[in-house]
Order: structure tokens, then sequence, then C-alpha cells
């Protein structure tokens, strides 16, 4: 017995996983296949007669209408990225494969939730440059950060400090209560220099319990000083680890642009060294 195709197609498209669209030159829906509510969250009876651009969020409008106008006048387009509004409000990233068909006027697309795919790589790109355990800039990104904050300093005649930062009771407390709270206890430091410094600064863990901070627009030691004051006193502040209420110290060295060096390995040596004399007068004046 012949199979009828015209009854058997929509059938076919209704059982894949992406969306197929048909839209006409105006970006009416004339048709869209049952898995829109899996994409979008609305079922076809509701798209239907809906303008395709209704759905686009306003960030990429303009470059979605400029992608149909070029699918419309012949040009295939087989991987075009943009982002669609759910029902429920969060943003979906849709692939697009998308062709017109001349003779019926009719713009045909098949729409692909790569949603999961962007996540994952947004988080990849994010631990590239981040540590993950405090979500701080990592020694590479920093290192660049600092390159770039130099040539500008350099350009502008601007200033620019650098200080290096360890704790000086982080083993003892690795020792006592555990690395668990070890490891709270850096993050809630994290948060503390990111709460004491300013956007145009940044902050970054280099590895263990040393972190560093870039502090633009310091061109003396006053407002260097009134920097690590600030600091100082926040870190100063009990943390909260579980149950427990935790004090610590720790030890601060700065270097200041140009005074203590033009290059960044010059800042990270002078403050890194700084920070070390600072610790052995601390261990120092403790045996004593």
């Amino acid at each position: 017995m012949p199979v009828d195709l015209k009854t058997i197609f929509p059938k076919l498209i209704n059982l894949l996983l992406d969306t197929v669209f048909v839209v006409d030159e105006h970006g009416t829906i004339v048709y869209v296949s049952d898995a829109c509510e899996e994409l979008l969250g609305y079922a076809a009876r509701e798209m239907i007669g809906t303008t395709i651009f209704d759905y686009v969020l306003p960030e990429d409008l303009d470059a979605t209408l400029e992608e149909a106008a070029r699918v419309t006048s012949g040009k295939r387009q087989l991987n075009f990225e943009n982002r669609y509004r759910h029902r429920d409000g969060r943003a979906v990233h849709i692939l697009w494969s998308t062709s017109w068909y001349e003779q019926d006027r009719l713009r045909i697309g098949l729409a692909r939730d790569v949603t999961a795919l962007k996540q994952a790589e947004l988080h990849l790109r994010f631990l590239a440059h981040h540590d993950p355990l405090t979500g701080l800039t990592n020694r590479s990104l920093f290192s660049d950060r600092l390159e770039t904050a130099l040539h500008t300093a350099d350009r502008h005649n601007t200033g620019l400090a650098l200080l290096f930062l360890d704790l000086d009771d982080f083993k003892p407390i690795n020792d006592q209560f555990g690395h668990e709270m070890g490891d709270q206890l850096l993050v809630q430091m994290a948060r503390r220099l990111e709460q004491c410094t300013r956007d145009t600064d940044t902050v970054a863990r280099m590895g263990g319990d040393e972190f560093t901070v870039l502090l633009t627009g310091i061109d003396n030691h006053v407002s260097l000083a009134t920097a690590v004051d600030k600091i100082r006193a926040t870190l100063a502040e009990p943390f909260r680890l579980g149950d427990r209420s935790v004090s610590v110290s720790c030890s601060i060295g700065t270097a200041l642009y140009p005074e203590d060096g033009r290059t960044a390995s010059a800042l990270l040596s002078c403050a890194d060294g700084r920070m070390y004399d600072h610790k052995r007068r601390q261990s120092t004046a403790t045996t004593l």
C-alpha cells in the first residue's frame, strides 16, 4: 500500500528535537512544530500568527533582522546564533539553519537550543582566567591586567600600586579546623578584598593564601597608605567559620609605580619582598 507522504511529513517534523519555523516575508509565523513548546514554552497554536521577532531578546533584534533580510535575499544561513526569550523569562540561545523559498515567499528555519553548550563554554572561559575556589582573577589574567595597567600609566603619566598579601595564621587554621574551613576563610577573605577595593582595581589569588591587589590611579604614598589601612581594617574583623569566630592577621607588601619599578616583574618582586620582610618582623616580635 503506497505511503501518503503528505500525512507522514507533519508527523516526522513533530518528532524532531529541533524546532521547525515557517515564517512569511514579514516575519509572521505561519507554521511551527510542536518542539517549540520545549524550546520557548509556547504551544504551536499560540505562536502561529504572531511575529517571530517579538520573541527575540532586544539586544539581538537588530542583528536578527539583518540576518533575516540576508536570508530573504537568497543567502542560506547554516549557523546563525541569537537569543530568544522563553515564556518563563529566561534567555534561550538558538542556533539556526535557515533558507528562503522564493516560490512560496516563505522562510523556513530549523532552531536548535544550544543554551547548555553556551553556558558550558562560558564556564570554561571563566575557569581559564579565574581561581576556581574564590572566583577571583587568577595569576594569568592578573598578569595581563597588570601589563595593560602599566601601559596605560606610562601613556598617561599616572600611577598605580601593587599589593602582595599573605595570611599569617593560615596553616594553624588548616591544621586545627581542617581544609574545608581553610577554604571557607579564603573565600570570605576574597569577598572582603573585593568589598574594600574599587571596580577599577583587580584582586587576584596567586595560589594558597597569597593574594595580589592592583590599585589604579594611586600615585603617592598617602593614597597608598589609605588603601592599605582600609584593607587591614576590613580583614581585621573576625571571620565566621561554621560556629566559630576566627581572627587572623595578614602581611602586606606594597610597590608604587614608577618609584619602585617600571615593569610587572620589578613591582611584583618589590611587593613580594616587602611582604616577607613584614612577615619576618611579625614572627620576630611574636617570638620576643
